[in-house]
């Protein structure tokens, strides 16, 4: 009986084990990540608009068809980003992912509180090179330090009714997602 319940709880450890492992690993093997998949349908550092999602044929998993979407592939080792989206009628969102799909920020138009989501992109090391400006402050510019220079940006505005997809779309194709060619500069 004893050799039984030694048996049972051996497989039991070693199934949670390789669980624990197979799920971790998954993430870092899998050869369908976000970046891969949008890789031949977006450009380098630029807003290209995401097709809309339909059963069978949606770029990405669980996209929802009541929003629209774009993305931008970004690589900081050109240099910073500039990132512009004027704000839609009814929501706009911008998720920051890196490479391995990890997300590390979002921000939406209310949160932004303004009528264009204004930030600029870049990592630690591009941040820690711009020169202090005593007359710059955090409301003046929005700086996200990305902990890789390669990632996704996702963009997306709700259409509230089908009728309104072509405003939502619109406001997304307005979008701007560049390198900075020159350091970047407090608004006056």
């Amino acid at each position: 009986m004893i050799r039984w319940l030694f048996a049972i709880i051996g497989g039991a450890l070693l199934g949670g084990v390789v669980h624990l492992v197979s799920v971790l690993v998954l993430p870092r093997v899998a050869t369908l990540d976000a970046y891969s998949r949008l890789a031949p349908i977006t450009k380098l550092n630029a807003v290209t608009a995401l097709p809309a999602a339909e059963p069978g044929s949606a770029p990405m998993p669980f996209m929802d068809p009541a929003f629209a979407s774009a993305a931008c592939r970004y690589d900081l080792s050109n240099g910073p980003l500039k990132l512009t989206v004027p704000v839609s009628q009814a929501y706009t969102s911008v998720s920051f992912y890196t490479r391995n799909d990890v997300a590390y920020y979002a921000i939406n138009d209310r949160s932004a509180g303004r009528r264009v989501i204004e930030l600029d992109l870049m990592t630690e090391a591009q941040h820690a090179e711009l020169p202090e400006d005593e007359e710059v402050t955090a409301a003046d510019r929005l700086i996200i330090d990305s902990p890789t220079t390669t990632g996704l940006i996702l963009l997306k505005a709700l259409a509230a009714e089908p009728g309104l997809m072509a405003q939502a779309q619109a406001s997304l194709a307005a979008a701007n997602c560049r390198v900075q060619t020159d350091t970047p500069q407090a608004k006056r």
